[in-house]
């Protein structure tokens, strides 16, 4: 009776527990399932902004490196006498500047001058006008004298000849007028050479701003000699040794973002439509399966390549035959962002994984690992 009791406590054990496998099991028939999934992660190509033999190389292939890390170092020397010689070039740029405001304002001092000297002439002019004026009344009154024979004729050749004098003097201040203002002009134009020259004053000036862009450029260029990591990451396919030749933009190594591991799962098209962004996802990686790590739907692809209708070398399409009673549905990309990876997990580029999108289970439950069989 006893062995009778164990046996039927074993069997209900058994039973149990198959059930409950079965019911967890099932969570990979009722819930969209693939095991066509990839780690994929940002892969940052680091290339030099600058060319030059690499003189430092503290890095090994595969190695952790974090934001700011010295990646390589490319021989300084050229680059830093580029930036000596622009910061020298500045200074000189300066001491211009400094000359032609000197010669701006030696232009100025000569158009006031020259300006000082018109409104003098100018007054001169209109003295002379008025004597001459004067001069030409008394002329004609003395020539009437004369005929009535009031006046004798030295008197009147006397007045002619002060007339005569009057008139060169207005001659005379005519003359100076027209090359006072001559000079005006000159010197006018001789400001407008010096300004246009000397540029707009302060930061705004073409010439300033040009040397100092020449400046920053060899700064810039001096500080690319120094490549850094822009992320955390691991160094991988390293190949550079020191003494080598980096080429400007041209990819020197790559690194790998940890911070940007996600999982494409590729599901077959009849799956999509039940599978909505910020879905939960439950992902088992080959190299890990005993370990589920969970993620959400981050998106879904909205088209795949076709290779029907593409052209031939006769520029037909090509259709590849299909038979009719078998159907074979499409695999449509989908992006599954990982919430938090375990620390016994380590994610490579590549990995194979198996992902379950959790569309017909409760809230915070959590399946076991993908069975086997379908890993």
């Amino acid at each position: 009776m006893k062995s009778y009791t164990k046996t039927i406590v074993t069997l209900g054990a058994v039973l149990v527990a198959g059930v409950l496998g079965l019911l967890k099991y099932w969570d990979y028939v009722a819930n969209p399932w693939t095991r066509d999934g990839q780690v994929r992660a940002n892969v940052i190509q680091v290339a030099s902004r600058v060319s030059g033999p690499i003189v430092e190389l503290p890095i090994v292939d595969n190695q952790f490196v974090s934001v700011g890390d010295l990646l390589f170092k490319i021989d300084p020397r050229t680059y830093q006498a580029d930036y000596d010689r622009a910061v020298a070039e500045l200074d000189e740029t300066l001491d211009q500047l400094d000359a032609l405001d000197g010669q701006v304002k030696a232009a100025e001092a000569f158009v006031a001058q020259a300006e000082s000297n018109v409104n003098q002439w100018e007054a001169q002019v209109r003295s002379a006008e008025a004597t001459l004026t004067e001069a030409t009344i008394n002329l004609e009154r003395f020539r009437i004298l004369l005929a009535e024979g009031n006046i004798p004729q030295l008197r009147m050749d006397a007045q002619q000849r002060e007339y005569g004098v009057d008139v060169a003097n207005k001659d005379r201040a005519d003359a100076a007028l027209l090359q006072a203002r001559a000079a005006l002009s000159q010197a006018e134009a001789d400001l407008a050479a010096a300004v246009s020259s000397r540029g707009s004053q302060g930061e705004d000036n073409a010439q300033l701003r040009a040397a100092r862009a020449q400046v920053e450029t060899a700064r810039l260029n001096l500080e690319f000699t120094e490549q850094r990591a822009s992320v955390d990451g691991y160094v991988t396919n390293l190949r550079l040794r020191l003494g080598s030749v980096a080429a400007a933009n041209q990819p020197a190594l790559a690194l790998v973002d940890v911070d940007s591991f996600w999982v494409d799962a590729y599901f077959r098209e009849t799956f999509i439509g039940r599978i909505n962004n910020g879905d939960p996802a439950f992902i088992t990686l080959m190299s890990y399966p005993d370990t589920v790590i969970e993620g959400r739907v981050d998106s879904v692809a909205w088209g795949i390549a076709q290779n029907d209708g593409s052209t031939s070398e006769d520029l037909l399409p090509q259709v590849s035959p299909t038979f009719e009673w078998i159907r074979l549905a499409q695999r449509i990309p989908v992006r599954i962002v990982l919430e938090e990876i375990p620390q016994s997990v380590a994610l490579r580029i590549g990995m194979t994984a198996s992902v379950m999108v959790a569309t017909e289970m409760q809230d915070g439950e959590k399946p076991p690992p993908a069975p086997s069989a379908l890993q």
